[in-house]
C-alpha cells in the first residue's frame, strides 16, 4: 500500500542521499536529469547544485520553475520517494563560493556514512570543470513544496 510521507520524513530523504533527478521545461518539453545536489540547511533552505552553462541552465534561467525527485528503492515493493517543487536560483560570487564548498564537504560526508566509496571523484569532477575554462555555475532551488510517498510490502 502506498502512504504518504510526513514532511520530516521527506526532509531526512533529502539529508541522507546526494543523487537526484532534476525536472525543468523548454517551451512546452519537460526534460529530467540525473544531478548531484546537497539539501542545505540553515539560513536559505534549499537544495544546493552545480553545473557548467548550457541546456540545462539556459532553461532554468528561461523558467525558474523546477522540481527535484528523490528515491530509496530496495524493491518494486519497498521505496520512498520525495519530490521538491521550487525555483531556481542562481548564485554569484562569495555566495557561490562558500556553498560549493559546504557542497563538496556535505556529499562526502553523506558518502563516508553511507558507503565504502572513495569520495575523491567530487575533487576530480570539480577540476574537470575547472579544466574547461569554465566557472560551475552554482545554483540553488528553493523549496516551495515538498511531498513524499512511500510503500512498505
Amino acid at each position: 500500500m502506498v502512504k504518504n510521507l510526513k514532511q520530516e520524513d521527506c526532509i531526512e530523504l533529502l539529508r541522507e542521499n546526494y543523487i537526484g533527478r532534476l525536472g525543468y521545461v523548454i517551451g512546452k518539453n519537460p526534460f529530467v536529469v540525473p544531478i548531484t545536489y546537497y539539501y542545505h540547511e540553515g539560513e536559505g533552505n534549499g537544495i544546493i547544485s552545480y553545473s557548467l552553462g548550457g541546456h540545462k541552465i539556459d532553461a532554468m534561467r528561461n523558467n525558474s520553475c523546477i522540481s527535484l525527485q528523490v528515491d530509496e528503492i530496495k524493491s518494486a515493493s519497498h521505496w520512498k520517494s520525495v519530490l521538491v517543487h521550487g525555483e531556481f536560483e542562481e548564485l554569484k560570487q562569495i555566495d557561490a563560493k562558500n556553498l560549493l564548498r559546504q557542497f563538496s564537504r556535505g556529499v562526502k560526508n553523506i558518502i563516508n556514512r553511507s558507503t565504502d566509496e572513495n569520495v575523491q571523484f567530487i575533487h576530480e569532477f570539480s577540476s574537470k570543470l575547472q579544466s574547461k575554462g569554465s566557472a560551475p555555475i552554482v545554483y540553488r532551488i528553493n523549496i516551495l513544496e515538498i511531498t513524499g510517498k512511500r510503500r512498505e510490502g
